[in-house]
């Protein structure tokens, strides 16, 4: 059975007996900022003006917030988060309180690993194709090998994740992407890109993608290091082929904008333009004043940070384990051969941190 860490275990236990009848932010994600060096064709954040970035005071003051909400796990993200001189602080913080995630490009990974690897739980590596069709999606030549050396460094430090987009431009990629996966020895997560309206349409035709839907279920349920479940793929086939909807559950994901402030209802449809600031809010107080019922049937993405948590029941515990402790656990303890051993000690050897 996988080791779990005690501060997320607990921590999970404690947002799970507050829920009740209540709603709860479970996973939150955060940008550090818009500005990033590369310029990718679906993503709309690189192309705004960060206001004055908030300081390590302020995102102290965002992460005592979101611990009172209930908030397990906290994922960092950008632009590029490694633009920040002080990010190895904030993470320092961030992993005293939640499991701690972090999304890059990879570019300046291999310089800024040291400052980073100890404070996550898991890194996310972004890669959207082999070769040249990554660096034509990122619009920078040269991303794909700066982000292959970065994951060949990180491996060994921190449980690393390629973290795939499919687009209308990399459809053949989906299964190349899980080989170098493979072959790389880290896991891969991937999701489909959404067309935002502030930038290039990239989302792929329905039919064309269908094939790649099912490709990659069969790739998961025959042991490929995918993270989604096959009910992840089945739920986008029912929704998107064979009208059966999926309930969202918009309320257990909660996210805070570069300014420290509450995206609402989700980052897919404000396009991460966020209104209250996260410590001046009762974030249990308006998560359960908010009107949630006119997003449940959206269906509009297919985001894992959306799709994969409204899919299983949070308040059965055993359930929880099995499909996210036991399954995501287990993933993080998976390692190279010669760092196996070290990875799981330092799961076992972290300390919960005083109440």
């Amino acid at each position: 059975m996988a080791v779990v860490k005690p501060v997320v275990l607990r921590s999970m236990q404690r947002a799970l007996r507050n829920l009740g009848g209540e709603r709860s932010p479970v996973i939150a994600g955060h940008k550090l900022l818009y500005r990033c060096n590369l310029e990718c064709k679906m993503c709309p954040f690189w192309r705004r003006e960060d206001e004055e970035l908030l300081g390590l005071p302020d995102e102290i003051r965002i992460m005592d917030a979101l611990a009172r909400a209930g908030v397990s796990f906290l994922g960092f993200e950008g632009g590029e988060p490694l633009l920040r001189r002080d990010v190895g602080s904030i993470l320092e913080e961030a992993h005293r309180r939640f499991h701690t995630s972090m999304v890059t490009n990879g570019w300046l990974l291999e310089q800024r690993l040291g400052e980073i690897a100890r404070h996550l739980d898991i890194l996310f590596v972004s890669l959207d194709g082999i070769g040249e069709t990554h660096d034509r999606l990122r619009g920078i030549p040269r991303s794909f090998e700066r982000a292959v050396r970065g994951i060949r460094a990180s491996r060994s430090e921190v449980p690393t994740v390629i973290s795939h987009t499919v687009t209308r431009e990399n459809l053949e990629h989906a299964e190349p992407i899980v080989e170098l996966a493979e072959r790389l020895d880290v896991g891969l997560t991937v999701q489909i890109a959404y067309d935002y309206r502030t930038a290039d349409p990239m989302s792929p035709e329905r039919a064309r993608l269908r094939p790649t839907i099912e490709r990659l279920r069969d790739l998961r349920r025959s042991g490929a290091p995918l993270l989604e479940s096959v009910d992840y793929f089945d739920a986008i086939l029912g929704s998107w082929y064979g009208g059966k909807p999926w309930r969202c559950k918009p309320w257990l994901t909660i996210n805070i904008d570069p300014s420290g402030r509450i995206v609402l209802p989700c980052y897919v449809l404000q396009e991460y333009h966020g209104t209250l600031p996260a410590w001046e809010v009762d974030i249990r107080k308006l998560w359960n004043s908010f009107e949630w019922s006119p997003y449940e049937s959206c269906n509009k993405c297919a985001l894992a940070c959306y799709l994969e948590p409204s899919l299983f029941r949070w308040t059965d515990f055993a359930n929880l384990r099995d499909r996210v402790i036991d399954g995501g656990m287990n993933y993080l303890q998976r390692s190279p051969r010669s760092s196996a051993r070290a990875r799981s000690e330092r799961l076992i050897q972290i300390e919960t941190p005083a109440a």
